[in-house]
């Protein structure tokens, strides 16, 4: 699998970056060591002294702005950083769904950047991380259809399967899944992810049984 940037996004987006990490893994509920990690992330973050000032962080604003200059509004559409940053200040903590979701969910909240999650058994064919065009939509997970026109999207040789603010069901990760991508989505540069993208390696070979896990950087 391959994964590009497409021309025109990068055009009005020039500092878009993207790191990505395929990988193995064994599904299963969120261990007790991972609840932790997860718990501990959520406290420091509302001991700050200022704990709203997050979202004003240079990779919360630099995703807004991306969003503006694609032509999408992104007080209605956040991406999913900011989503999961909003939930644990008002309280509700971070989600727990699977080990797997749950790493995604912890390194996007540590890096304030927007983390994509397929499986690569639905992925057809190779990645193009471009705008939507009019009329595109598709199902997101636990949502309505999804108006993806101007909204940056991950797209396969079926059409839109992702994006920072909401993946589709199409390829979501089940009890099922395998073998995975997860695709960190910076718009301020490639600085940072690599070591965000070892994070994610780590973590998900200390809770997930993660095997074969490659890292890569896409400018």
């Amino acid at each position: 699998m391959k994964l590009t940037i497409d021309s025109a996004l990068k055009q009005k987006c020039p500092c878009a970056a993207l790191g990505f990490l395929t990988a193995r893994v064994t599904m299963r509920e969120t261990p007790p060591g991972l609840l932790e990690e997860m718990r501990v992330r959520e406290s420091k973050i509302l001991r700050l002294p200022e704990p709203r000032a997050l979202l004003e962080s240079a990779n919360i604003r630099a995703t807004r702005a991306g969003y503006k200059a694609l032509g999408k509004d992104p007080a209605r559409y956040r991406g999913s950083a900011e989503a999961l940053l909003r939930r644990i200040l008002s309280g509700k903590g971070l989600p727990q769904i699977s080990t797997v979701v749950d790493i995604i969910n912890l390194v996007s909240v540590e890096s304030r950047l927007s983390i994509g999650l397929y499986d690569l058994a639905h992925v057809k064919g190779d990645i193009v991380f471009r705008a939507g065009q009019a009329g595109e939509t598709y199902k997101g997970i636990g949502k309505y259809d999804l108006n993806l026109e101007g909204l940056p999207v991950f797209s396969d040789d079926q059409g839109p399967h992702g994006s920072p603010t909401s993946d589709s069901e199409r390829t979501m990760v089940t009890s099922a899944t395998q073998h995975i991508v997860a695709i960190l989505v910076s718009f301020a540069g490639a600085e940072g992810l690599e070591s965000s993208c070892q994070r994610m390696s780590s973590l998900l070979q200390k809770y997930a049984e993660g095997q074969d896990i490659q890292c890569q950087i896409c400018r």
